[in-house]
């Protein structure tokens, strides 16, 4: 009975379209994320000079806000999929929800 009820959900047009919509946007924030970080780690590894350089004159690189924009980065990211997820991928959930109970 149970593997039945499974074999409903997977099936459902609604199911699909959630688990297709959810791995497409976690697979690009991933890439992004991905990109950010190690866009950042060849700029260490490989322009240090570029990084160096002073913003205004002082203490401060551009290599600092740089590495801060990464991990701020890495929060936005996140706070997109939520977004998202407590949105759409919600409201899809309910609706195959609602169908299964029928």
């Amino acid at each position: 009975m149970e593997t039945d009820r499974v074999n409903m959900i997977t099936q459902n047009p609604k199911f699909r379209e959630l688990v297709r919509k959810k791995s497409q946007l976690s697979w690009s924030l991933t890439f992004i994320m991905l990109f950010i970080y190690f866009g950042y780690i060849y700029l260490v590894s490989y322009h240090p000079a570029f990084l160096h350089q002073s913003l205004s004159g002082g203490a401060t690189t551009i290599g600092i806000p740089l590495g801060i924009s990464v991990i701020v980065s890495a929060f936005v990211l996140c706070g997109i999929y939520v977004w998202r997820a407590n949105g759409e991928f919600d409201r899809l959930t309910k609706d195959v929800i609602v169908e299964m109970k029928k």
